[in-house]
Formats: C-alpha cells, sequence, structure tokens
C-alpha cells in the first residue's frame, strides 16, 4: 500500500494559455501537517514574452496576478526586451537575475549548457551541481525573490526562459519552507518534463536561444527526479532545510512566518 497521489488524485496544475507552455499553480499541493498550498499564492512559467491579449487579461483578472519576478539575466532582459505584462500597470515587476548584475550572459550560460563539460550529458549530477550553484552565487537574489512572494498581495508569477531550472530552484526552497514534503517538490519539478519538447520548441526560433539548443538533445533537457532531491537533501543537511537557509540569509522568524502564511492561509 502507498500513500503516493494516484494521477486521479493530483489536481489539474496547468495552466494552458496561448503564450506560454510551462505555467502551472502550486496550489493544490499538500503540506506535512495536513494542509496544502493554497491557489492563486504561487505560479511558475516560462518566459512571459508570448502572451496574448486574452493571456493577459486571464493572468490579472482571473488568476489575480500581482507580482511578476523575473530572474533571467540582463542579458536575456534586454535582448528579449518588454512583454506584454510590462504594460500593465497592475502589476509589480521584480528582477532578481540568478547571474550577476550587468553581466554579460550566452544562450549557453543562461539555460545551463556550458561549452566545455567534463560531462557528456548533462545527467542529474550535473544540474544538482548547477542549481547549488545558484544558492551559492545568488542567494541575495533568492532571498529577494522568496521576499516577493511572501509580501504579495495577490499571485506571484515566478519565471525564467524555460520555468525549469531558475525557477525550479526558487519555488522549490518556498515549497520547502512551506512545508510540502519532499517528494512532492520534486513531483512538482519533474513534472515540466511533459512540456519538456514543447518549452524547446518555443525557445528555439528566439535570437538569444536558438542556436545553442540546436546543438543540444531532449534528453540533456530533461528534469530528472534525482536533481531534486539531491537539492532538498543538500539544503536539509547544511541548513535544517529552507526556513534555515533563510535564517542564514537574515530572516526573521517572522519573515518565515509571513512566506509560509502566504502560502498556505
Amino acid at each position: 500500500m502507498t500513500d503516493e497521489p494516484t494521477d486521479e488524485s493530483r489536481p489539474d496544475r496547468w495552466i494552458e494559455l496561448e503564450g506560454v507552455v510551462n505555467m502551472r499553480d502550486s496550489g493544490g499541493l499538500p503540506t506535512r501537517d495536513g494542509g496544502a498550498i493554497q491557489p492563486h499564492r504561487l505560479l511558475r512559467s516560462d518566459n512571459l514574452q508570448d502572451l496574448s491579449e486574452d493571456d493577459v487579461r486571464q493572468i490579472v483578472e482571473d488568476l489575480g496576478v500581482s507580482d511578476i519576478v523575473d530572474l533571467r539575466s540582463d542579458t536575456e532582459v534586454s535582448t528579449e526586451g518588454p512583454g506584454p505584462l510590462w504594460h500593465v500597470e497592475a502589476l509589480t515587476h521584480h528582477h532578481h537575475s540568478l547571474f550577476g548584475d550587468g553581466r554579460s550572459v550566452t544562450a549557453e550560460q543562461a539555460l545551463a549548457m556550458p561549452e566545455h563539460s567534463k560531462r557528456a550529458t548533462r545527467d542529474a549530477g550535473f544540474w544538482s551541481d548547477h542549481y547549488l550553484g545558484y544558492l551559492a552565487a545568488r542567494p541575495d537574489s533568492i532571498s529577494a525573490a522568496l521576499d516577493v512572494v511572501s509580501r504579495s498581495t495577490g499571485a506571484t508569477v515566478i519565471h525564467c526562459a524555460a520555468g525549469k531550472d531558475r525557477t525550479g530552484t526558487v519555488i522549490a526552497l518556498a515549497l520547502d519552507a512551506a512545508g510540502v514534503p519532499h517528494e512532492a517538490i520534486v513531483e512538482d519539478y519533474a513534472l515540466t518534463g511533459e512540456r519538456i519538447e514543447k518549452i524547446i520548441a518555443r525557445l528555439m526560433p528566439r535570437e538569444l536561444y536558438g542556436n545553442a539548443l540546436r546543438h543540444q538533445s531532449v534528453a540533456d533537457q530533461l528534469p530528472r527526479p534525482e536533481t531534486m532531491r539531491t537539492i532538498l537533501a543538500t539544503v536539509q543537511s547544511e541548513f535544517g532545510g529552507a526556513q534555515g537557509w533563510l535564517r542564514e540569509q537574515g530572516w526573521s522568524d517572522a519573515d518565515i512566518e509571513r512566506l509560509v502564511a502566504r502560502l498556505t492561509s
């Protein structure tokens, strides 16, 4: 007998819009105390450049989004230019890059595809090392992104280019801090695999990403459950979990309680 959720019991958290392929709501994910992440509090997404007018309406009116957290590099933001949501006065945009401010970033670096790697393929070990690098290099940006979530008056959308790596790392810390069991976080992370071909197809025509992606296989970009298990286990062993990590960044107990309450109540 297993207490793993069945396909029938899992809520459908995908948000189907014309201009994105990897947007979903964290609402419905269980917490260890018997609660759940509340709907329309924490959304994750691939890049938001292609949203239609109806998409924008749904994001603002139906989903109640008030804040957008953009984890992309300065290079990506300037190359891609402002998307449709930048013109919506009701939204607040927060840019918290997981690369150094002002640093020129290639597509390979943005999508974790270094030109020279000791690994023949991007396996689970490669990705876990890379994600832990985000925590080491830009704890300020990750902390700031989670602070936005904690103070938001509506839903917060966290996104990067694919909505997989940078977004996956920040979302995982938010869910861990809120008390979501590790296996549920792992499952949520791996869910992007259902859309990986569509994600790549969206990025391929874009000037910044296309050439880099042509030299990669779908398998190289597939999110692997063991990657996220490693991240969560490392944060647990080194900091006592995401809440301990946040305390290392200067968060008070009241700050953490505000984040947890925003996500769960």
